[in-house]
């Protein structure tokens, strides 16, 4: 398949297919004698395996190491198991700061109930106080 068609079955822009081509993690397509590029079943699932490593936020770096594992079938996979527990502490970190972010929302949206004229509304009475705060803990 050309690499247009390449593209629609994965879901992404041939200048995407481009890009992990010139990075490695796709290896070069052959070529038809016209210069076209002709990719087969493999570099659609290599192609798939790198867009699902990049949906779960690994780096390009990461992918390659991981690649460079799947093809090594005697490698130890250890070092995936490595990889996906340090990118699991990163999520469970970034859930706890949404939940403290969820929280301090939902205590700045109680303070404005009863919404009125803007002079007397709580959020925005509150969040002039931080920005005071703020101005002051700087001037000292």
């Amino acid at each position: 398949m050309k690499i247009g068609d390449l593209a629609k079955a994965a879901g992404c822009q041939p200048v995407t297919i481009r890009f992990y081509e010139r990075k490695g993690l796709l290896g070069n397509a052959t070529r038809t004698e016209s210069n076209y590029r002709v990719y087969g079943l493999q570099a659609l699932e290599r192609l798939a395996f790198i867009r699902n490593c990049r949906a779960l936020g690994l780096t390009l770096r990461e992918i390659a190491r991981l690649i460079a594992i799947q093809d090594d079938a005697g490698t130890p996979c250890h070092e995936v198991n490595d990889c996906l527990d340090k990118h699991l502490a990163d999520a469970r970190l970034q859930m706890q700061k949404l939940k403290l972010l969820e929280k301090d929302l939902t205590r700045l949206r109680n303070r404005c109930l009863n919404p009125g004229m803007s002079a007397e509304c709580g959020v925005l009475s509150e969040l002039t106080a931080k920005s005071q705060m703020v101005a002051l803990r700087t001037r000292i």
